[in-house]
């Protein structure tokens, strides 16, 4: 089976910059891309086949279709078409939000839809670049609630100054914010509801306030207090580098300056492969064979068993699963 790449989803937010375009090389006819969504079953931003036999075809109809072969058997006796991921770069020009996401049961019970556990990888940060994840001591509901009230929320959160090749973890109910001059890579689970809890007071183009989820967060958010930036990665080059696992995905990454062949046969899921650096191509079982380069985002559907990776000279890989 063919290797799958798909048209990239573009998003201009409030805070975006314009990192994304010149990264993914594209056309410089937009401004203030905030997200390019690189592999996302939501509805209303479906992801679509870029080229091949498939081209055109949304990601949840080429499941539909394909079933297994496309995410493994058992991502689609759980999911059915449903893709069970959403993977993004964001570029934050400006800080997002204070935020949460509610985890599956909250979400089950409001919204009918699945909660919001992620990770953040940093692909480059500029000098000062910082971002909020969790809070710095324990606080109760009602202390959160009157620091958003009286504008000093920040003053409760953890926050860490980031450098390239960082990795962050996000379980649903950790409160976090991306700050301005942040590029990274989001892997989630496949939902987009955020509860937004502050937003530094900050206007949109029409002059208005932004809808704030104060009190929804209230009950979301997860006030223990928790380490959330992972340690150093390894420096391993030419092997596959386990980054996290959890009950929603693994992610790995490869950091190659030689061939190698990944085997793929005791693996019961697709793989996303995000390129954040230098480039290569992808054979697939021997046959099928696909450039891949930096910003660039590829499908590995479950059908493939084998797959030899080239860098040309050098190529990074972020890998992403369902273990």
């Amino acid at each position: 089976m063919q290797l799958l790449k798909f048209q990239p989803i573009l998003k201009q937010t409030i805070w975006g910059g314009e990192k994304i375009l010149p990264y993914k090389r594209l056309p410089a006819k937009l401004h203030g891309v905030g997200e390019s969504w690189e592999l996302s079953g939501i509805p209303g931003s479906e992801s679509v086949v870029a080229e091949g036999p498939w081209c055109g075809y949304s990601l949840s109809h080429l499941i539909a279709q394909e079933g297994a072969r496309i995410v493994g058997e058992a991502v689609f006796r759980k999911f059915g078409s449903e893709f069970p991921l959403l993977i993004k770069f964001i570029d934050a020009h400006e800080d997002l939000s204070i935020q949460v996401h509610p985890n599956d049961a909250l979400a089950r019970i409001r919204h009918h839809a699945r909660g919001k556990t992620e990770m953040w990888y940093v692909i480059d940060a500029d000098a000062g670049a910082y971002l909020y994840s969790g809070f710095a001591h324990t606080v109760t509901p009602d202390e959160y609630a009157a620091s958003v009230a009286n504008h000093s929320i920040t003053q409760l959160l953890k926050r860490y100054e980031i450098h390239q090749g960082d990795l962050f973890f996000l379980p649903a109910g950790r409160i976090h914010s991306i700050g301005a001059g942040s590029f990274v890579v989001e892997i989630q689970q496949s939902s987009d509801i955020t509860y937004r809890i502050y937003d530094f007071n900050r206007r949109d183009a029409q002059g208005h306030l932004r809808e704030l989820h104060t009190e929804l967060a209230k009950e979301a958010i997860d006030y223990t207090v928790q380490e959330d930036h992972l340690p150093p990665l390894p420096q391993c080059r030419n092997i596959e580098t386990e980054l996290l696992t959890c009950p929603y995905f693994t992610a790995s990454l490869y950091d190659l300056d030689q061939p190698i062949d990944c085997n793929y046969t005791s693996l019961d899921s697709f793989v996303a492969l995000i390129c954040v650096g230098g480039s290569g191509t992808l054979r697939a079982d021997n046959e099928s064979e696909m450039p891949i380069r930096t910003g660039e985002t590829l499908l590995v559907p479950a059908a493939v068993r084998h797959l030899r990776i080239t860098p040309q000279p050098e190529l990074k890989l972020l890998a992403s699963y369902i273990r």
